[in-house]
């Protein structure tokens, strides 16, 4: 059966029932996440690895005018988000994105769209425990201890503790989110004591002379900034957490708005205001890939202990991250399952109610990142950071299509906006899938990283056309099954 015949069908049954349908991918859950753990899931997926490892090798790379790329890129992450949270409120989905897909976009678009995401989370998961590696060999008692052992390691606490429920995954984030804003607070506190004192940093004295003295603030040009841009959008890649998360909380309408509205500020203060701190404490030469800046700005001020405390503090953020992106992955890959465009084996739930099928579709792929952390440790971060944005810019131009088309159909009177919504629309969703979009381009002009991973489009795109055609016949079997069930 056609899908445009499904869309009828749905059509005529919705106005008898007074509801949209529910994704046949949101039964099951429990409703135990409250607005604090979704409050605080907001704040963690607006602070992760891509700030505390990330922003060292980038900040070293582009210079200060690096606090205007999270400016820019922060806004319209917080356009993706807000459109979301907008969605969200018209109808919550633990399947999120994916479940409007199918709506607006078709079968087709929900398989994009989840596959993509799903490569956006596995390889981010890979970028995660080769953080979580480095970070560990800062201690010298681990140092002889390989790194792809570490990120094995890392990947079986984190499985075993993401398998339990969603309420146990929910107050690890809720701790795992306050021990990284607390910490974020207090380094700029101590970073604004240090400037305020002129107290000397790694034998230099902090202020705008650390800036001027060394190149500026764009000490390397443009193109530096331009092309540190993915990994800037690859720091945000987990705000959409709050649509995946609304689908499990028991008050979406009250909690995801809230939550939605502060990621703004948070964007401004933790990252922008961090990154200006480090570039005003020490040359952007000082910084380095392989080390947090935070950890190094601590460190020359000759306290190693407290080094050693923020290590553990990002340590801690990478296993955050990592911890959301099994969360995620699981649920989003059990919607497309029911609907027939994930293995069927992704769809199980355990007794507590969580989708471990997918959860651990995902750790399969994260051990292949181990293999990549054995036979390439120094280039394995950025190889699978530049991966993951090509999975995440594609998931926010869907959001923002999807959201274009809804609000089509609320002007035609098919649909009904809330009014928590997008400013400017449809400037707003046309505007930032430009920007998406450019960013995409602009990794052509690095050729060392970004060309190669652009060159992987091709191969993704045969891939997913190769995947439909063996799920297509699956596909239409859920929806005439679905469109039953309807119709009775």
């Amino acid at each position: 059966m056609s899908k445009d015949a499904v869309n009828t069908a749905t059509a005529d049954v919705r106005p008898a029932q007074g509801q949209v349908p529910a994704d046949a991918g949101d039964a099951g859950y429990s409703k135990d996440l409250k607005a604090r753990h979704v409050n605080m899931i907001a704040i963690g997926g607006a602070i992760g690895t891509g700030l505390f490892l990330g922003a060292g090798g980038r900040l070293r790379d582009a210079g200060p005018a690096l606090a205007l790329a999270y400016l820019v890129a922060g806004v319209f992450a917080f356009f993706v988000v807000r459109a979301l949270g907008e969605l969200v409120l018209y109808r919550p989905s633990s399947g999120s994105f994916v479940s409007y897909a199918r709506e607006f976009l078709g079968e087709k678009g929900a398989y994009v769209a989840g596959w993509m995401y799903f490569l956006n989370w596995s390889t981010t998961g890979i970028a995660d425990i080769t953080a979580i590696a480095l970070y560990t060999h800062y201690w010298s008692l681990f140092t002889d201890i390989p790194q792809w052992v570490l990120a094995l390691i890392a990947l079986a606490v984190v499985l075993a503790v993401n398998l339990i429920s969603v309420k146990i995954f929910g107050e690890m984030e809720f701790w795992f989110a306050i021990i990284k804003v607390a910490t974020l607070v207090a380094f700029m506190v101590v970073g604004v004591f240090l400037l305020a004192t002129q107290h000397e940093v790694g034998g230099g004295t902090p202020g705008l002379n650390m800036i001027t003295d060394n190149g500026g603030v764009l000490p390397h040009g443009v193109m530096p900034v331009v092309l540190v841009m993915q990994g800037v959008i690859f720091a945000y890649a987990a705000l959409e957490l709050v649509g995946v998360a609304a689908g499990e909380t028991a008050e979406p309408e009250k909690v995801v708005p809230r939550a939605v509205n502060s990621i703004m500020w948070r964007v401004g203060l933790f990252y922008v205001g961090s990154v200006v701190l480090l570039a005003l404490l020490l040359p952007g030469s000082m910084y380095s890939a392989d080390e947090s800046p935070f950890v190094t700005v601590l460190s020359k001020i000759g306290v190693p202990a407290a080094g050693d405390i923020m290590n553990l503090v990002v340590l801690t953020a990478a296993m955050s991250s990592l911890n959301s992106g099994l969360y995620s992955t699981g649920r989003i890959l059990r919607s497309m399952a029911m609907a027939g465009s994930a293995p069927k084996f992704t769809a199980r739930m355990n007794r507590s109610q969580v989708p471990y099928g997918g959860i651990l579709l995902t750790c399969a792929v994260c051990v292949l990142g181990v293999g990549l952390n054995f036979l390439l440790p120094h280039q394995a971060f950025e190889i699978v950071l530049n991966v993951a944005s090509l999975g995440i810019i594609s998931t926010w131009v869907i959001i923002m299509i999807c959201h274009l088309i809804f609000v089509r159909r609320a002007r035609a009177g098919l649909a009904t906006r809330p009014s928590f919504r997008l400013p400017g629309s449809p400037v707003t969703e046309i505007a930032t899938i430009a920007f998406l979009l450019s960013v995409l381009g602009l990794m052509w002009n690095d050729p060392e990283i970004g060309r190669k991973t652009l060159l992987l489009v091709p191969v993704i795109a045969v891939m997913l056309v190769a995947g439909w055609y063996g799920v297509r016949r699956r596909v239409a079997r859920e929806t005439d099954r679905e469109l039953d069930g309807l119709t009775r």
